[in-house]
């Protein structure tokens, strides 16, 4: 009998807000997305909000991604009927004295937040968009960003957060941007949280590697901190934290030199073999300098494509395998979870 699949691949986690798209990608031109298996379509109404509705007029199932929108209403392409935000039709060209009471379809909570469209894929009535991740100093003018990021990955959502739960494939996947010296062999902490899990090591007096180098008055020795973190379903917070050497540490305060970026990442499945991923970098200094944060996005950028080519291989190689799989030390935070995930999928079921 093969090995079994790793564990919280078998379904979804939707009770839950997960990134749909970038705010600017979605407009009044209907838009066909797949989340989590179901079939969506995302557009905005008259006055620019979001709405996302069931990709099938229910008469003959025709995606009404292939209608048009007017106003805050959208037009199925085949006789007509047209459904609101609520996906009740509310016309019905072909019969407009006997409009279907049957022709309803699924809508789905959607809110604009940090530049990106956040859909509930579960209950609708249990939907808070105060559940949606908060990210301190989003709005201060002191911390600077990069553009966003989205990228399409033929591979499990699992396996993505189990590469962003490992600090230690930096040494070998990213050799021009991420890794650095202590990346590939110092002891690892773990850390469990009531909906993640963080993993993160502070390497102590040690150049820093070539991503960022350049930002640091200091890089030639200093001390630096990865933080890995995922939260429930499929966010993760990489936090690097660079000091002059002698000044970082667990046991220390933050230094007042410290150079902190955050790459939030939101991670959302299409389907078991596919996954959508988007991600921004935010930072503590250097807010106005719009040449550092493309050349931080571009870095970034070309790092996850190094992560996406391996990660599809992962993919296939999982999927085909005729031998066992084995862990290693390095996957003990993401196999804690893995089980969160699969204790998450229990409870909804």
């Amino acid at each position: 009998m093969m090995q079994a699949d790793l564990i919280g691949a078998d379904g979804y986690v939707r009770n839950c807000w997960y990134v749909a798209a970038r705010s600017e990608d979605i407009t009044n031109t209907p838009t066909a997305s797949t989340l989590l298996e179901d079939e969506i379509v995302l557009f905005r109404g008259a006055k620019d909000e979001p709405i996302a509705l069931e990709d099938a007029c229910p008469h003959r199932k025709l995606p009404l991604s292939r209608g048009t929108v007017e106003g805050s209403v959208i037009v199925c392409g085949y006789h007509g009927l047209t459904f609101d935000c609520t996906g009740s039709c509310v016309h019905a060209p072909t019969q407009e004295d006997a409009r279907p009471r049957r022709a309803l379809i699924r809508s789905y909570p959607v809110v604009d937040r940090y530049g990106f469209l956040w859909i509930w894929m579960g209950d609708a009535q249990s939907a808070n968009p105060d559940d949606i991740i908060d990210i301190p100093n989003f709005d201060n003018p002191d911390w600077g960003k990069t553009p966003k990021g989205a990228l399409s990955m033929a591979c499990n959502y699992l396996y993505i957060t189990d590469n962003l739960l490992d600090p230690s494939h930096v040494a070998w996947v990213h050799l021009t941007s991420f890794a650095g010296a202590g990346t590939d062999n110092r002891p690892l902490d773990i850390e469990e949280t009531k909906d993640g899990v963080i993993v993160y090591r502070w390497i102590h007096a040690e150049p820093a590697p070539p991503y960022y180098a350049q930002m640091l008055p200091f890089a030639d020795s200093c001390d630096r901190k990865q933080h890995y973190e995922c939260r429930l379903p499929a966010t993760a917070i990489n936090m690097s934290i660079y000091t002059p050497a002698g000044q970082g540490g667990a046991d220390k305060p933050l230094s007042g030199e410290a150079f902190v970026n955050i790459s939030y990442n939101f991670i959302t499945p299409v389907d078991a073999e596919t996954s959508l991923y988007f991600w921004f970098q935010h930072r503590n200094m250097h807010a106005d300098n719009a040449e550092m944060s493309q050349r931080m996005f571009e870095g970034a950028t070309m790092a996850f494509h190094e992560d996406k080519e391996v990660l599809e291989y992962v993919q296939t190689g999982m999927a085909k395998r005729k031998t066992p799989y084995l862990n290693l030390g390095l996957d003990a935070g993401a196999m804690r979870f893995r089980k969160m995930v699969q204790r998450a999928l229990e409870a909804e079921a």
